[in-house]
C-alpha cells in the first residue's frame, strides 16, 4: 500500500504550505487491474513544510516547530519517527509516536539562520526504515534584536578650511545584523544632534558635509561630531548606535605674512667685507605647511645691501652687498618686504598677501688703508725712447678717514726685480730708473703700494700697467736668407721667388715697406723685382738664356725701407743658382750637384754600408782595449819602482828670482852619482847649481866648490841600505828612509860674526864678489875695499 509523509505546521502563523511528492515505491495491482498485471510500479509523494522558528524566545516550555507525518501511519503506533543532523537532539527534539518537534534552546537569527534536518520514519518493531529520508530546514525567525553599529571607526576625515557649504568631508556606514530582507529591522537612518551647526550628515546615505562656509583653522582646526545610527528606518521602537567622527580642519593660504616689528636696528663697521650679515628679521604667517613659505625682497636701499631667505628658518637674512664708507653715509634704512611664495588665488580678495618692514643699519667708523684713485688699477704709457729719469704717470691715493693722513708710496720690488721704474714716495710720480726697449717687453706690470704714513699696517696695493710705445729703432730685414734655383732656359718675366721681410717695430699704422735693388746692382740686367706693396716682394727674369758653366750662381742685393718715422732700411741678398733642367723644367744639377737624387739605395749599396760600419767599429774598440793594455802596464811599472824612487833633497837655492839655479836633469838620473874628477870639468858640472857652473867656467879661481866628492854619500847611503836590509823588522820593499848627512866642510867658509870676533887675522872676503848678482850686498859689507868691482 502506498505511504505519504507530511509535515504540518502553523498555517495559521506562518502562512506557509509546501508538498513534496516522490513517486518511488512498487504496490500490487488494483482490484480494477488484477487481469492486467501482478506487478505495477506506481508514483508516491511527500507532503513537507519549511518550518519556522522565531529568535529569542523566551518562554519556559519547548518551543513548538512543527509536526512531520507519513501517509502510512494509521494511527496504531506501529511507526518511530527520527530526525538528524544540525541541533538534533540537542536543539531540536522529535516526539517517536506524533512526529512533533519544538526547540529546547533560545536561537539567535544572528548567530545562525537556518538548520538542516533530516527525517526518518522506522517500524517500531524491526527498526527497519519504512521510507527514505527525507531533509527539511528549519529557519530562525528574525526579530528586531540587534542595533545599528559602526564597525569602521574610529573616524576621521578632513576638509579645507573656507569650504562653501555642503563640502562633503566623508561617507561613514553602520551595519545592523536583522535579516534585510524581512521587515524594517535592518533599515538605517543617520543623524546628528540637534545642537550641532557645522556639520550634517545625509539621512540615507551616511555623507558627512559641510553646514557654514567660513570655517577657520586659524580658529579652531579640528571638530568632534558624534552621528546616530537608528534601525527600523528611524520609527519609534526601533534600536540605534552612535560614532564620534573627528574632522580635521585642513589649511589654505588665507593669511598674509605680518613682521611683529616695523623697524629694526642693526650696527655694522664699515670694514666688513661684502656678504657679512647685518641682522636677521621674520615674518609670521598663521597659515602652516608650504602655505607659510614666504620669500624676502629689498624695496628700498638696495644698493648696499641685498636679503636672502634661510630656507630653514624662513628668515630675511640681511647681508653687505657693496662695501660701506662711514665718511659716506652712516645711517641706512633698507626696507624689505616679505611675500607668500604660493598665493590661492581664491583668496585675493582677502587683501594683498605681503607686508613691509624698516631696516635701519649704522655704520661705524674704523681705521682704513689708502685708496687708490682709480681703485681698479691705471694704465700708463711711455716712449721707447724715454730717457732715464723721464716720468711715466702719478699714481693717485688718500686716506679716506676724516683725519685724512698722509700718505707714503713705493714699489713692491717682487713685481720690478731690476728696478726700472722709480716712485716719489711723498707724490706718487713714477719715473724711468732705466732704458726701456719694447721689442724685449712692451708692457711692465708692477704694484704700487700706499701705506699711512704714522702706520704701515694701514697699507693697500694697485696695479699699474705701463705700456711701451714703440718707435722705429729697428730696420726690416728679409725673413730667411733667401736662396733660388732657376733653369738655364728660364723665360724672361718669370717669378723665380717670393722674399718676405720683419721688422721687430710695430707702428701703430701698421707696417709699410718700399723694397728696391741695391745701388750696386743697379746696373743688373738678368733679374728685376716686383714690389707687392704688403711685406713681400717677387723676383722676375728680365732675360732668358742662362749659362750656368759662365756663371751658376747671382747675389741679388735687395734693399728694404720701412715707413718710419725714421726711415730705416736694411740690405739682403737673395742668392740665385743657375741649374740645368729636363725638358719638363725639373731641376737635374745644379752645378755638378743633382737635385734629384734617388729616392731608394740598392740592398747591395746597404749591406756594403752596414759592413763599413761594423769594421770602423771593431777598430775603435781594438785600439780601445790596446791603450788601455799599455797604460795598465806602466802604471803596473811605476807602482814596481816606487819603493826605489823616493829621493829627498834639500838646497838653498839662490833666491825666489833664481828660476836657473838648478839642472833638474840630475833629479831625473836617480841610481848615477859620478865621481868628482878635477881632470874632468864637463861630467863634474852638472850637478852643481849654475851660478857655480859660470864663476868655474869664468874664471876657474876656485876649483875645489866644484870637487863635490860624491863618492861620501854614495857610501853613507850604501852603508845605511846594508843596515836596512839586516833589520828584520823593516819591511822588504815598502821601507822609507830619511837620512840627514851634513858632510864635509862647507868650500864658502864660515861667515859667522863669532868667528869673526875670534880670530885677529884679517880675513880676505873679496870671493864673494864671484858668487853672482845675489851676493853683492854682502860682499859690500866684507869686501868694502872694492866697491868699483862690485858697481861693475
Amino acid at each position: 500500500m502506498a505511504s505519504v509523509w507530511t509535515f504540518w505546521t502553523l498555517l495559521a502563523a506562518w502562512g506557509l504550505l509546501g508538498c513534496w511528492c516522490q513517486a518511488s515505491r512498487t504496490s500490487g495491482p488494483s482490484k480494477g487491474e488484477q487481469g492486467a498485471s501482478s506487478v505495477e510500479r506506481v508514483k508516491r509523494g511527500w507532503v513537507w513544510n519549511q518550518f519556522f522558528v522565531v529568535e529569542e524566545y523566551t518562554g519556559t516550555e519547548p518551543l513548538y516547530v512543527g509536526k512531520i507525518h507519513t501517509d502510512s501511519d494509521e494511527g496504531e503506533g506501529n511507526i518511530k519517527y527520527t530526525i538528524s543532523g544540525e541541533g538534533a537532539g540537542t536543539i531540536f527534539i522529535i516526539d517517536e509516536l506524533t512526529g512533533d518537534i519544538h526547540a529546547t534552546e533560545r536561537l539567535d537569527r544572528e548567530e545562525k539562520a537556518f538548520y538542516t534536518l533530516r527525517a526518518q520514519a522506522r517500524n517500531r518493531l524491526s527498526n527497519d526504515p519504512l521510507e527514505p529520508e527525507s531533509e527539511f530546514v528549519i529557519k530562525v525567525q528574525d526579530i528586531n534584536d540587534s542595533e545599528p553599529k559602526f564597525l569602521e571607526g574610529p573616524y576621521i576625515g578632513s576638509v579645507a578650511e573656507l569650504s562653501p557649504i555642503g563640502t562633503s568631508v566623508l561617507k561613514i556606514t553602520a551595519s545592523d545584523a536583522d535579516d534585510p530582507s524581512y521587515g524594517s529591522s535592518a533599515r538605517v537612518v543617520y543623524s546628528v544632534p540637534e545642537e550641532e551647526k557645522f556639520f550634517t550628515v545625509g539621512r540615507h546615505t551616511g555623507i558627512i558635509m559641510t553646514a557654514v562656509a567660513d570655517l577657520d583653522r586659524e580658529t579652531q582646526d579640528r571638530y568632534e561630531l558624534v552621528v546616530k545610527a537608528t534601525d527600523m528606518a528611524g520609527q519609534m521602537g526601533g534600536l540605534s548606535g552612535s560614532t564620534t567622527v573627528t574632522i580635521v580642519i585642513t589649511d589654505v593660504n588665507d593669511n598674509p605674512p605680518r613682521f611683529p616689528q616695523k623697524m629694526y636696528q642693526f650696527m655694522v663697521s664699515e670694514g666688513a667685507a661684502v656678504g657679512t650679515p647685518v641682522g636677521r628679521v621674520i615674518a609670521t604667517d598663521a597659515d602652516m605647511g608650504d602655505n607659510t613659505d614666504m620669500s624676502y625682497l629689498i624695496q628700498e636701499g638696495g644698493e648696499l645691501f641685498k636679503v636672502t631667505t634661510d630656507a630653514i628658518t624662513q628668515e630675511a637674512v640681511v647681508s653687505i652687498k657693496k662695501p660701506l664708507d662711514f665718511e659716506s653715509k652712516r645711517t641706512h634704512n633698507v626696507v624689505v618686504e616679505a611675500v607668500n611664495k604660493h598665493v590661492d588665488p581664491r583668496f585675493v580678495d582677502l587683501g594683498t598677501f605681503r607686508d613691509q618692514t624698516i631696516v635701519r643699519v649704522s655704520v661705524s667708523d674704523v681705521d682704513e688703508p689708502p685708496l687708490f684713485q682709480p681703485a681698479e688699477g691705471t694704465v700708463m704709457e711711455v716712449q721707447e725712447d724715454a730717457r732715464v729719469g723721464a716720468l711715466v704717470g702719478v699714481v693717485t691715493a688718500k686716506d679716506p678717514d676724516v683725519k685724512n693722513k698722509p700718505v707714503s708710496f713705493s714699489i713692491d720690488r717682487s713685481t720690478d726685480q731690476e728696478m726700472i721704474f722709480h716712485i716719489d714716495q711723498d707724490s706718487g710720480a713714477i719715473t724711468l730708473g732705466r732704458i726701456l726697449d719694447r721689442e724685449t717687453a712692451g708692457w711692465h706690470n708692477i704694484t704700487v703700494t700706499a701705506v699711512e704714513a704714522d702706520n704701515h699696517t694701514m697699507a693697500s696695493h694697485s696695479a699699474v700697467s705701463i705700456r711701451i710705445l714703440d718707435v722705429n729703432d729697428n730696420p726690416p730685414e728679409l725673413a730667411t736668407p733667401y736662396e733660388a734655383s732657376i733653369c738655364e732656359d728660364a723665360k724672361p718675366g718669370q717669378i723665380i721667388h717670393t722674399v718676405s721681410v720683419v721688422d721687430k717695430d710695430e707702428p701703430q699704422s701698421g707696417h709699410q715697406f718700399y723694397f728696391t735693388l741695391a745701388p750696386e746692382a743697379s746696373g743688373n740686367q738678368h733679374f728685376t723685382l716686383w714690389d707687392v706693396k704688403d711685406t713681400t716682394a717677387g723676383i722676375r727674369t728680365q732675360r732668358s738664356g742662362f749659362n750656368r758653366h759662365e756663371q751658376n750662381v747671382y747675389f741679388l742685393p735687395i734693399l728694404v725701407v720701412d715707413s718710419g718715422p725714421p726711415s730705416l732700411s736694411s740690405t739682403g741678398t737673395l742668392t740665385i743658382h743657375i741649374c740645368g733642367c729636363d725638358t719638363e723644367g725639373a731641376i737635374q744639377s745644379c752645378n755638378a750637384t743633382a737635385y734629384v737624387m734617388s729616392a731608394a739605395l740598392s740592398p747591395g749599396a746597404l749591406i756594403a754600408l752596414l759592413v763599413c760600419m761594423l769594421i770602423l767599429i771593431v777598430l775603435v774598440l781594438l785600439i780601445l782595449t790596446l791603450k788601455r793594455h799599455r797604460k795598465g802596464q806602466r802604471m803596473a811599472e811605476d807602482e814596481e819602482d816606487m819603493r826605489d824612487n823616493v829621493i829627498k833633497y834639500n838646497d838653498e837655492g839662490g833666491g825666489e828670482q833664481d828660476t836657473q839655479a838648478y839642472d833638474m836633469s840630475a833629479l831625473r838620473n836617480l841610481y848615477d852619482f859620478p865621481e868628482a874628477k878635477s881632470a874632468d870639468l864637463g861630467q863634474d858640472i852638472r850637478s852643481l847649481p849654475q851660478w857655480m857652473q859660470a864663476n868655474r867656467l869664468a874664471g876657474g879661481a876656485r876649483a875645489e866648490l866644484a870637487a863635490a866628492d860624491f863618492s861620501l854619500f854614495k857610501g853613507y847611503i850604501r852603508k845605511k841600505v846594508e843596515q836596512a836590509d839586516a833589520d828584520l823588522s823593516v819591511p822588504p820593499y815598502d821601507s822609507f828612509q830619511t837620512y840627514a848627512f851634513e858632510g864635509s866642510s862647507s868650500p864658502a867658509l864660515s861667515l859667522s860674526s863669532i868667528h869673526t870676533l875670534s880670530t885677529t887675522s884679517e880675513q880676505d872676503f873679496s870671493y864673494l864678489s864671484d858668487w853672482g848678482p845675489r851676493f853683492r850686498q854682502l860682499a859690500g859689507y866684507y869686501a868694502p875695499g872694492k866697491p868699483d868691482e862690485d858697481v861693475s
